[in-house]
């Protein structure tokens, strides 16, 4: 993510274990109440494309890139990376930021991490806008793993099963999974090189994404998802759920019917167990596309103060 004009102030700061987390403050200062936006992955990190959900004339919004990610550094850093890091690294930046209430707003992974730690702070959090749920419980990452969508996708997964020894086709990821996380370097980059390219096959509803070109395939995104699935996302089972009444601030949940990576399911039956849960069904894939990225902006205006 680059700074622009609408950039406070951009700075690193040290959450410890000798991870240095990059921050960008972002928009109006003045903004009542301030967002902190959950970037996907994990392992994704911020980019500019993100800054269009927003409206920098009436909101701020801290952007961080997590541990391992985007600018952050060490880049692709594992070592002390769980989500229990990440939540603590949120209240850092905040607290640096001296933001003593807030809105959060993230997609994918960024739902995950903003439920886990409004569960963790909930008096810290105002309220919720997010999309595409995804609480880590293992039916969820089997899905995802394991080709539950291939009814819908089967070229996609018929390529990812070819990418690994007819003895491994039942669970292409597991293979993958032990290869990246624990082989040679360059057996490290084909196995999270073939993860991504199945994720990003699914990614939307029409024409599929692009993947990277092997050569210039940076390793470090990958790496990182990865280490998190194959470690059950450093969460016990159903904790989301099982916590959920707990989350009593208004959550806005922004849910693509179409979307193969995160099931509906999930956030359908996460929105019941919401004290103050709204569900709103749009009809997208995996991405923010069309009505969504418009419904983002009306929602987040409106528990921030700026409607």
């Amino acid at each position: 993510m680059t700074p622009d004009k609408h950039t406070n102030q951009e700075f690193f700061l040290d959450v410890g274990d000798s991870h240095q987390i990059y921050v960008q403050d972002w928009g109006n200062t003045r903004a009542e109440t301030p967002i902190i936006f959950l970037h996907g992955g994990p392992g994704n990190g911020c980019y500019d494309r993100d800054k269009t959900t927003f409206n920098p004339d009436t909101q701020r919004v801290i952007f961080h890139d997590q541990r391992g990610a985007g600018k952050s550094l060490p880049a692709g850093e594992l070592q002390a990376n769980t989500t229990q890091h990440l939540v603590e690294d949120i209240k850092k930046i905040a607290d640096r930021l001296e933001l003593d209430k807030f809105v959060l707003a993230g997609g994918s992974w960024g739902s995950t991490l903003a439920l886990m730690f409004a569960i963790t702070y909930p008096e810290k959090v105002v309220g919720m806008v997010i999309d595409g749920i995804y609480t880590a419980t293992s039916d969820e990452t089997a899905w995802f793993e394991q080709g539950g969508w291939s009814e819908f996708f089967p070229d996609a997964w018929e390529r990812y099963q070819q990418t690994v020894p007819k003895s491994h086709r039942h669970n292409p990821s597991a293979y993958h999974y032990e290869r990246a996380l624990h082989g040679p370097p360059e057996a490290a980059k084909e196995s999270s090189y073939a993860y991504v390219c199945m994720e990003i096959a699914i990614l939307k509803l029409d024409e599929p994404l692009q993947p990277p070109a092997y050569d210039d395939f940076e390793v470090g995104s990958g790496l990182i998802e990865m280490h998190y699935l194959a470690n059950k996302c450093f969460m016990p089972e159903n904790h989301i759920q099982k916590n959920a009444h707990r989350l009593t601030m208004p959550v806005y949940i922004i849910q693509g019917r179409y979307d193969m990576v995160c099931r509906p399911k999930v956030a359908y039956e996460l929105g019941k167990k919401l004290p103050d849960g709204k569900l709103i069904w749009t009809v997208n894939g995996h991405l923010k596309q069309h009505e969504a990225r418009n419904l983002h902006g009306v929602l987040l205006d409106r528990l921030t103060g700026a409607a």
